[in-house]
């Protein structure tokens, strides 16, 4: 068996109407005006590094886990969402190493949230924040994100056997 396993997470989501925030980010509410569509809170850096760490344990994806057609998932937080996975990667009998997030948008602007961001993903599962890193980046106009239409963000996680 591996002692070291990778894994690699995707997630989007659109925008609500203007006036519908406040927006669920890395765990954190972001003071903007919309929010992200979702069967959940849409917390697009949550779900990611959720899906990057089921996927290193060998774990069914995060659509599987955490199923739109279940009720008791409507609405729930990518806070709780991280507290849940770190909990199925933990009795599948792996550590969390690190993890590495790029989170996609124009606006609003994140980077002065990223120590909170990294703090709250780091305490839903469980380790150092320092075992973290969420990097906001630009769209520069193009793509889904540049277009304001929503937010993408992509992780990848080292796990390891204890």
């Amino acid at each position: 068996m591996n002692a070291f396993r990778v894994g690699f997470g995707h997630d989007r989501h659109p925008f609500s109407k203007p006036g519908h925030g406040p927006l669920a980010l890395g765990c954190v509410n972001v003071d903007f005006n919309r929010r992200l569509l979702g069967h959940s809170d849409g917390d697009a850096v949550a779900h990611c590094i959720a899906d990057a760490l089921l996927s290193a344990a060998g774990l069914p994806d995060l659509g599987t886990t955490f199923p739109e057609t279940c009720d008791a998932t409507t609405g729930i937080s990518g806070c709780e969402i991280l507290k849940w996975t770190g909990r199925l990667v933990r009795d599948a009998g792996w550590i969390v190493g690190n993890i590495d997030c790029v989170v996609v948008c124009d606006s609003p602007r994140l980077g002065h949230l990223v120590p909170a961001m990294c703090q709250a993903a780091a305490g839903a599962l469980g380790i150092g924040a320092d075992q973290i890193s969420i990097k906001p980046r630009h769209a520069e106009g193009l793509g889904f994100a540049g277009r304001g239409l929503g937010i993408e963000s992509s992780a990848v996680v080292l796990i390891h056997r204890p």
